[in-house]
């Protein structure tokens, strides 16, 4: 590294000095935040949180046991710090990230302990290289990283979807909820940084590494924040005529699926607007009917429909209601507010909604409505 221009040593270091600052930065900023500065009303998963600090932590740590690999003029000892710094790496910074993919998914609860299993090759690998001073064995170990991402990435894929379904099935509102794109865009972050630190490079990469980190850590305090705690049961005032009343709460027998639902819904969540109070959960609107979760996620499966469809279309039917209203009345009004009447809280998610479900843009389907 010293083989380079001043200048450029200094840039380098300036830059690593910066990256592990931030890391330290986000690493405090989630433990003891007081407010959450990218969304005020997101209430982020405690334990992503936590989990996402630690791998915070160690990106800052990271950058100390590379730090020898910067002075260093013999190329073994370059190769044997970066040996030990890539096993220190695969004994924290690797688990931490897959555990941070798992935590974002939260229909259940899934054990974290494989993250740490799936590395122990690699760590044994390595340690086995330091040993005898042979590398013969890195080809292998980078095949085994290989495969490793590929299959982590086959295996969140298949997650994310089964994930997507368990929110339509079971809310009304998925912002701050979904993880998909996000998802994506984390995974290819997380193995192009993997390829770079496991990588010996130029000057040119080592700029690269040290952005990859500045970035990551940007998205990931970003997604982390704007993420909502789906344990957290939304305190929503169910309006009165919609809770079960004394005569069904003393039936011997519940609801089950043999009975019409159609009109529990029609009378407890349609004839009431139930439909446009947010965060509005499946659990909730069973028990607004007098039913339980299963029964209704069986009339919705049966119906060939999910929970959150079955809500969007009200609202969007509401929204067009309300449009024609204004229109007649000739009173002044906003897609937005109409969106915001109608149980929206974000026109962005209104917007998409109403194309998936109509073919149109709002825009265009207000030119001719029909």
């Amino acid at each position: 590294m010293f083989g380079q221009t001043p200048f450029n040593v200094i840039l380098y270091f300036m830059l690593y000095g910066g990256a592990m600052a931030i890391d330290t930065i986000a690493c405090l900023y989630l433990l003891l935040r007081r407010i959450n500065v990218f969304a005020p009303d997101v209430t982020s998963p405690l334990r992503l949180r936590r989990w996402t600090a630690a791998f915070f932590a160690t990106m800052a740590l990271g950058h100390l046991w590379y730090l020898p690999t910067a002075v260093v003029t013999s190329s073994d000892d370059d190769r044997l710090y970066n040996l030990i710094g890539g096993m220190l790496d695969c004994m924290t910074l690797f688990p931490l990230a897959i555990v941070i993919l798992l935590c974002m998914l939260q229909d259940r609860r899934r054990p974290l302990w494989p993250a740490w299993v799936m590395v122990v090759p690699v760590v044994a690998g390595l340690a086995v290289c330091m040993a005898d001073h042979s590398y013969v064995l890195l080809p292998t170990l980078r095949i085994y990283l290989l495969l490793l991402g590929i299959g982590l990435i086959i295996y969140m894929v298949r997650e994310v979807r089964q994930y997507g379904r368990w929110l339509r099935d079971n809310y009304a509102d998925l912002e701050h909820k979904e993880v998909w794109r996000s998802f994506l865009v984390l995974v290819v972050i997380l193995l192009m940084f993997g390829i770079y630190v496991g990588g010996y490079g130029s000057m040119a990469n080592e700029f690269i590494v040290q952005l990859c980190d500045i970035l990551l850590v940007c998205y990931l305090l970003w997604r982390v924040e704007t993420l909502s705690d789906l344990s957290i049961s939304p305190s929503l005032p169910i309006q009165e005529e919609t809770t079960m009343t004394d005569e069904q709460e003393g039936d011997d027998e519940a609801l089950s699926p043999n009975d019409d639902i159609e009109p529990l819904l029609q009378r407890h969540c349609v004839d009431t607007q139930l439909y446009l109070q947010h965060d509005l959960t499946v659990t909730q609107l069973a028990q607004a009917l007098g039913t339980n979760r299963f029964y209704l996620s069986q009339y919705f499966a049966h119906k060939e429909t999910t929970y959150n469809n079955y809500i969007n279309d009200l609202r969007i039917q509401h929204f067009m209601r309300l449009y024609r209203e204004a229109i007649a009345d000739q009173r002044p009004f906003s897609a937005k507010q109409l969106a915001s009447d109608s149980g929206y809280r974000s026109y962005s998610t209104f917007s998409l909604a109403f194309k998936q479900r109509t073919g149109h843009s709002v825009t265009a389907w207000m030119r001719n409505p029909t």
